[in-house]
C-alpha cells in the first residue's frame, strides 16, 4: 500500500489483524503494549510505518509479524 492510499482508521484492516491474533481484545492489549513502548522511545522510527501515531505504528507492526506475546492458559 502506497502512502498516498493510506486511509486512516481502515488501515490497517481489523480482519487482517484478527488472523494474527486470535481476539480483538487480545489485539487491543498488545497494541496498546507496544503503543507504550513507541511512545517512551525517543528514538523509534520505523521506515516501513505508514501511521504516524503510535497506536497505528503497534498495529502496523503486528500485522507484520514484528510484534507477538504469548498469553498463559489458566485453568
Amino acid at each position: 500500500m502506497k502512502q498516498t492510499e493510506y486511509d486512516g482508521m481502515r488501515y490497517p484492516s481489523i480482519d487482517d489483524l484478527l488472523e494474527k491474533v486470535d481476539s480483538k481484545y487480545k489485539l487491543a492489549y498488545i497494541a496498546a503494549l507496544r503503543a507504550k513502548q513507541i511512545e517512551q522511545d525517543p528514538n523509534f522510527d520505523d521506515p516501513d510505518c505508514k501511521c504516524v501515531k503510535p497506536v497505528g505504528q503497534a498495529l502496523e507492526e503486528i500485522l507484520n509479524d514484528k510484534v507477538s506475546l504469548e498469553f498463559e492458559k489458566i485453568g
